[in-house]
């Protein structure tokens, strides 16, 4: 049973600016999707920031009593996206009931673009 559902799109060359900042980085991505994303372009952080900002909607909480940080995006070895949450965004999705959430990237020269189902 599907729980919510998120949308989010970003312009790669904000998140590119943004970066620039160190705290920026630490604030919102965690050491191991920095240390993924060292070798690809901007589209990738661009890409897991949409996928946290869907998570969040999907929760139908937006960013609120968690971290962006407690919103891990990673790839498997196939180069797929999964989520693990941790702290704030753990125990919401636990007190959702919610048990699985599917999400997806995709971008083109400009904008990444993250979708977030989250099921029961």
């Amino acid at each position: 049973m599907i729980i919510g559902i998120g949308i989010d799109i970003i312009e790669i060359d904000r998140i590119k600016k943004a970066c620039e900042n160190e705290n920026f980085l630490k604030k919102i991505f965690t050491k191991n999707e920095i240390k993924y994303c060292e070798n690809t372009k901007f589209n990738s952080l661009a890409g897991n920031f949409a996928v946290k900002e869907a998570v969040s909607k999907a929760f139908g909480t937006g960013i609120r009593n968690f971290n962006m940080t407690d919103i891990e995006v990673l790839r498997d070895n196939l180069g797929m996206p999964y989520v693990i949450l941790h702290n704030g965004a753990k125990k919401i999705s636990e007190k959702k009931g919610i048990k699985k959430i599917f999400v997806s990237i995709s971008h083109n020269k400009e904008n990444a673009i993250g979708y977030a189902v989250a099921e029961r």
